[in-house]
């Protein structure tokens, strides 16, 4: 019996307040809301960049289970990290310069919760200078 196919469409990110996170992740790094709608005192609040087919439910924390700030290293692809870089910096985000590594050139950032990003914009790196 062949396994059944699995895709990822939704990733959690977790954070204290939904209204600042969709600022940041509409504002600064541009991604479209995908859905805003509310069920009770419920909130299903999912962004994307334009034209992926994963997006991020921006979610509070579920009881008893990890807080903001707990998802780390989820990789955005760029094909023009330095205008990236500069877009984040514009919107106040804390970012390095980026680094060549074998795979291509990268850096890291956080949203306003602490959810840790790699920006990466793959080739570039040392065999390809």
């Amino acid at each position: 019996m062949a396994a059944p196919e699995l895709t990822i469409r939704t990733v959690t990110i977790p954070v204290a307040d939904q209204d600042r996170a969709l600022a940041f992740y509409r504002d600064v790094l541009g991604f479209e809301v995908r859905a805003d709608n509310t069920f009770g005192d419920q909130r299903w609040l999912s962004v994307a960049p334009v034209g992926s087919s994963v997006d991020f439910t921006l979610h509070p924390p579920f009881p008893g289970r990890a807080g903001p700030g707990w998802q780390q290293g989820l990789v955005l692809h760029t094909d023009d990290i330095e205008a990236v870089i500069a877009a984040l910096r514009k919107g106040g985000v804390d970012v390095a310069d980026a680094e060549r590594q074998g795979w291509g050139i990268q850096t890291q950032f956080a949203d306003p919760d602490g959810n840790g990003f790699v920006l990466l914009q793959q080739g570039g790196g040392p065999q390809d200078a």
